[in-house]
């Protein structure tokens, strides 16, 4: 039996590091960056047009970013491609998190979010 993919489905990965070249201990101050690549799983040409993060540090404090594209690119994927970029965040701790969604069109005019899972942010040794 053959499945046919599914029209909208985007699948995204993360990879994470610490930037201690960046980063002050003394002032509080953690920068990491991190690796996307998103690949368009499903059978339809879509763009990504807008991304809401929400990132969490180890004090449970809330950061909400939302903005047009990523990199300053909206990037049309037809089906099977991928765009790979690398960005970044600074925190007050450690340690925190990051997830969202993307929010993207296909050019069948479809509106869809494509969910970012939840990945860590985490200095080397405080994590065990």
């Amino acid at each position: 039996m053959t499945t046919t993919p599914e029209r909208h489905s985007i699948e995204i990965t993360t990879i994470a590091h610490f930037i201690p070249e960046q980063s002050d201990l003394t002032d509080n101050r953690y920068v990491f960056a991190y690796h996307i690549t998103i690949r368009n799983a499903g059978s339809v040409t879509a763009q990504l047009v807008s991304r809401h993060w929400i990132i969490t540090d180890a004090t449970d404090s809330v950061q909400e970013v939302q903005g047009a594209g990523v990199v300053g690119q909206q990037p049309v994927l037809r089906p099977g491609e991928k765009f790979e970029y690398t960005s970044g965040c600074t925190l007050t701790t450690p340690v925190g998190t990051m997830k969202g969604s993307y929010q993207m069109v296909a050019e069948d005019g479809t509106r869809f979010d494509a969910p970012i899972a939840e990945f860590t942010l985490a200095m080397p040794r405080t994590l065990h």
